[in-house]
């Protein structure tokens, strides 16, 4: 072995060391993969920025150093990089109607705590048989915790009313917070049982203008977090099947799911803070990492 070691320069020493820093290397990496597979299990398309803050702790507990575009590169190697999939709309809102609609109270609001603002929207589920399920889902606007859902066989505003109902449940004196609810002008929202609930709860009553679905993207954002990153755009069995799974995954989201605009906390955590929040987010470049990731590889990269 020292003359072959010596054939390219090398000690038997510097050999050794090498040979065993590939294998510790190697270790180190199958540590990372499990647990990041073990996070998947529940979250499986949680964005690769994301999954990197979640194994900080287990990177410092095997002392392992593993930047974030090493770290994109290891996922990429094997496979878990998650491409982005366009969403399938289904039209859950008809601003058609004769109910009375309100104006948008939140344009310039800024938030510095839980309970200012919930924001609301209706999402769908498909069943077997060209079938479909609702979910109407109320959201913190500063947390981004679901205080309130309900999944529905109709859109019926039945389904809305029981999330309003199950997000009030938890707050006793919304007029302490001054708390306002943010929908679309669906007629769900406009109508009399609803508007009624909020009148009674003291809640302030906010819509988004007509055509204008940036005005409620919080909301939007949520769904679209719940379809593609935890796959509630799946086909379920029945009824029964997907609300069992929507209970489950509302849970793993609000405990365990970090937030770029919420400073990486969990919506459990955010719920429990005050001030305004950092927002970790950034405008992706067209251009990759210096670890020499291609302009696709990056635009795998989830947020």
């Amino acid at each position: 072995m020292g003359n072959v070691c010596g054939l390219f320069g090398k000690s038997r020493q510097a050999f050794y060391k090498r040979k065993n820093s590939d294998h510790q290397f190697g270790l180190e990496m199958a540590i990372v993969l499990d647990k990041a597979e073990q996070i998947r299990a529940s979250q499986k398309r949680l964005g690769a920025r994301k999954l990197h803050r979640m194994l900080s702790q287990t990177l410092q507990h095997h002392k392992i150093k593993l930047g974030r575009d090493r770290f994109f590169n290891l996922l990429a190697e094997n496979g878990m990089l998650v491409r982005k999939r366009k969403r399938k709309k289904i039209r859950t809102t008809d601003s058609n109607h004769p109910f009375k609609k309100y104006p948008n109270l939140i344009k310039e609001l800024k938030l510095s705590q839980a309970n200012q603002v919930w924001v609301s929207d209706i999402t769908y589920l498909p069943l077997v048989g060209s079938r479909f399920c609702y979910l109407s889902l109320i959201t913190d606007a500063y947390s981004r915790k679901i205080v309130g859902y309900c999944l529905h066989p109709s859109l019926e505003a039945e389904g809305p009313i029981e999330a309003l109902k199950m997000a009030l449940s938890d707050i006793k004196n919304p007029i302490k917070y001054s708390l306002i609810h943010h929908s679309d002008r669906g007629s769900q929202y406009c109508s009399k049982n609803y508007i009624e609930l909020l009148n009674d709860s003291h809640v302030g009553i906010s819509m988004a203008e007509k055509g204008n679905p940036y005005e409620n993207a919080i909301a939007e954002r949520v769904n679209g977090i719940l379809k593609l990153e935890f796959g509630l755009d799946r086909l379920f069995k029945n009824y029964e099947a997907a609300a069992a799974i929507v209970a489950e995954t509302i849970r793993i989201y609000n405990e365990q799911r970090p937030h770029t605009s919420c400073d990486y906390l969990t919506p459990n955590q955010a719920h429990t803070k005050q001030g305004e929040l950092v927002r970790r987010w950034r405008t992706k470049k067209k251009d990759g990492p210096k670890s020499g990731l291609t302009a696709d590889t990056v635009n795998l990269i989830q947020d």
